[in-house]
């Protein structure tokens, strides 16, 4: 088959454990047979993480912006235990953290829907769209022990000494805990207008949820700014779509979540998106079936990443050189949503035309009831262990290119 020409590079970041290992089987099998590509290429693993005294994140998030399209694999973000384990110079921050911040971009995850998979929520028929603002709150705060007596304050010393601020929040009796944190008007406005943007081009309803009622001023900016980017820049555009964008408060919002039949775009702060996108996963059935993608404002810059961890409990068995049945579909769909973006700005439509088939490749062959082991416990029960009805991921990845290659050559031949 004649590989399709990609004309401009794309960052690839790999990453650690058992997801390492999926992602050189997925190039293997299903990116290098078919496209004539150029990789920028970063190694984030743990342990050359530490080597460059995590120079290398930041190195691979500028890559990004320069090339526009980032593919990353999941990586570790250490812990004490991890710490230990890898001999590690220190616990270094979260990459995907340290690269959001450094694209000041929004995370969007939506569920992979495939019909014989059964929702936990049953009701839910469209997909839930999640916007995560993937920049300070809490990921960027000071949160400290309190061991003694005194006072705690909030304390803004402005530039010119004039407008500095001195706030009492607590007088310390006993030990406590505290914590300070942030945001920016710049950084709120760009989560807008992705939001906005996005809802526009997947032609979907936008909901934005906040506690403004008791964070008045900090969750109220928020709910401020959309509202007026909504109405100055994007009213007429979502009219004429016949779609609608609304604040509410988040757990009114949560209630509406859970009873909706899906179909929107749900905004939320740094902290909510991050436990929220785990909930509507399993809503829809698994992690392990969910694409994340970091977008910055103008949607010119897009990362593409794995939204599971690196599968710990399958890589140790791997060691063992245990056959493992790992579900690679998020993977791959880190990799076709990352090409796709790059078949946009290159307006390369076999390109596109090749992510697209490789995502219904990978629907079709699940459809057809050849699945890894986490989908078929799913769909029959966990008590059923028989391997002959599931596959591990090697016989997996062979299949769908099989059925790759067949669809593939329908389009192009």
């Amino acid at each position: 088959m004649k590989k399709i020409k990609v004309l401009n590079p794309i960052v690839e970041i790999d990453g650690d454990e058992m997801a390492r290992i999926l992602w050189k089987k997925i190039k293997k099998y299903l990116i290098f047979p078919y496209l004539d590509i150029k990789i920028i290429y970063f190694d984030l693993g743990i342990k050359n993480r530490d080597l460059t005294n995590d120079q290398i994140t930041i190195d691979a998030a500028f890559a990004i912006k320069k090339y526009h399209v980032g593919i990353k694999c999941a990586t570790i973000t250490p812990d004490k235990e991890r710490m230990i384990e890898f001999n590690l110079k220190k616990m270094w921050p979260s990459p995907n953290g340290t690269i959001r911040n450094i694209i000041n971009g929004t995370i969007f995850r939506e569920p992979i829907i495939i019909k014989n998979i059964p929702r936990i929520i049953s009701n839910w028929k469209k997909p839930i769209h999640i916007a995560r603002h993937a920049y300070a709150d809490q990921y960027q705060s000071i949160d400290l022990l309190i061991k003694e007596k005194g006072k705690l304050y909030l304390y803004f010393e402005s530039e010119n000494k004039k407008n500095s601020k001195k706030i009492k929040i607590h007088n310390f009796i006993n030990p406590g805990i505290a914590m300070g944190m942030f945001n920016t008007d710049e950084s709120i406005y760009g989560f807008a207008r992705s939001c906005f943007h996005y809802s526009i081009n997947k032609k979907i309803p936008l909901f934005l949820s906040t506690k403004n009622t008791i964070l008045k001023a900090y969750d109220g900016r928020y709910k401020d700014i959309f509202q007026k980017i909504y109405k100055n820049e994007f009213l007429l555009k979502f009219k004429k779509l016949n779609i609608t964008y609304e604040h509410r408060l988040i757990d009114d919002m949560i209630s509406y979540v859970i009873k909706s039949n899906g179909g929107f775009l749900w905004a939320c702060k740094n902290y909510d998106g991050d436990v929220q996108s785990d909930t509507i996963a399993q809503g829809f059935g698994s992690l392990g079936m969910m694409t994340s993608i970091l977008l910055n404002s103008n949607g010119k810059i897009l990362e593409s990443e794995a939204a599971h961890g690196t599968i710990t409990r399958h890589y140790r068995l791997y060691k063992k050189g245990e056959k493992v049945y790992t579900n690679p579909i998020a993977s791959i769909f880190t990799w076709t949503r990352g090409l796709k973006h790059r078949a946009i700005i290159d307006n390369n439509i076999f390109l596109k035309k090749y992510s697209q088939i490789m995502e219904e490749s990978c629907i079709e062959v699940i459809e057809s009831g050849k699945m890894t082991k986490d989908l078929f416990q799913l769909i029959k029960g966990k008590g059923i262990n028989k391997k002959i009805n599931y596959l591990d991921t090697e016989s997996f990845l062979k299949i769908l290119k099989i059925q790759f290659e067949k669809n593939y050559i329908k389009i192009f031949s």
